[in-house]
């Protein structure tokens, strides 16, 4: 596969997308009637063949008589970012997968209804993401270098080890404009290095392979073996183990800890299902939507009464784990990928 080809495209994606957008946002929409199906916008991998989107719209259609139709928007910085450019026209009632990094930005925009489902307290304190609930978290978890035992020896051991001339074109990532994980390792990188973010950026620039435009790009990218590394979630390792590979792609854990990452569903400013989008509200944390997120998304559901499979087994739980304050992102993504390009 052309990876130098991918990271091309996936730096003129943003203004391609866009374009196509907000032309189609400018197309009038009818009032929305009862036998019309929610209209819910989620990333890529959420809606694949293997992960919980049909299910979950299967399980809430028989619980309450509502359809949903889940669109794929990409990664969920796309996903935003169509919202945004949507606003003065919504087209979407829900929104599936925007997190604790890009929600400061979705306030910014004011494109979220707050509402606080009736089943809230089922949330760890630890897991809510804002006082007025614009987001329900579903799932969460942590950041990590999945390694692939098979093609490399030796893994590294720390976010500095990354940087070693062993591991030249050995790492793929995801872009932080555009994709959660990679907004993540920015995260991550700026809790462990503050104003040293660029010169770490640049450091390790000899290492990245591809910069892919989202996780499902990134990962695709990393199974077919392009590169041993790659940047996940410590859970990744639970998924391989479910399907018997076990053993051979491990969830590095770092010294330096692993950043934490809350996803939620919130309602679209300007839906015209309102009523409708608050029982999906509800929805969000039972079991008929909670029990599609182990096998399915490959996160921690966080309805704790879900029972775990014992795949989970093989996914180490950090012993170190934090949150960055979003705010302190803002226009990183662009110094970082300056002093990526000035590694090259």
């Amino acid at each position: 596969m052309n990876t130098r080809r991918i990271f091309s495209q996936t730096m003129s994606i943003p203004a391609l997308i866009i374009a196509g957008w907000l032309a189609a946002s400018l197309v009038g929409c009818a009032k929305a009637s009862d036998d019309q199906p929610l209209r819910i916008y989620t990333y890529d991998s959420f809606v694949s063949e293997w992960g919980p989107g049909a299910a979950i719209a299967a399980a809430f259609e028989a619980e309450t008589g509502l359809k949903v139709e889940m669109v794929d928007t990409g990664d969920a910085g796309q996903t935003l970012a169509r919202l945004m450019s949507e606003s003065a026209n919504p087209q979407a009632d829900i929104v599936i997968g925007l997190d604790n990094h890009l929600l400061p930005k979705a306030l910014a925009a004011d494109v979220l209804l707050p509402y606080k489902p009736k089943n809230a307290d089922l949330v760890a304190e630890r897991l809510r993401l804002d006082a007025d609930w614009h987001l329900t978290p579903f799932d969460y978890g942590t950041f990590a270098i999945i390694w692939d035992s098979e093609a490399l020896a030796v893994p590294p051991r720390s976010l500095e080890d990354l940087t070693r001339p062993e591991y030249a074109k050995q790492l793929i990532l995801m872009d932080p404009r555009s994709s959660t994980p990679g907004l993540g390792f920015l995260a991550w990188i700026h809790q462990i290095y503050g104003d040293g973010l660029a010169d770490y950026w640049q450091r390790l620039s000899p290492s990245v392979l591809v910069m892919a435009p989202g996780w499902s790009a990134g990962y695709s990218l990393f199974e077919n073996g392009e590169a041993p590394l790659v940047l996940s979630y410590t859970t990744s390792a639970a998924y391989h183990a479910e399907y018997g590979t076990a053993g051979r792609y491990q969830a590095l854990e770092f010294a330096e800890g692993h950043p934490l990452q809350i996803e939620g569903v919130g309602i679209v400013r300007g839906t015209k299902r309102l009523s409708a989008a608050r029982r999906f509200l509800d929805f969000v944390l039972t079991s008929g939507f909670q029990e599609h997120i182990p096998l399915n998304n490959w996160m921690y559901p966080v309805n704790q009464e879900i029972p775990l499979p014992a795949s989970f087994s093989q996914a180490p739980e950090p012993q170190r784990s934090f949150m960055v304050a979003a705010e302190a992102l803002e226009g990183l993504d662009r110094i970082a990928l300056d002093a990526l390009q000035a590694g090259q």
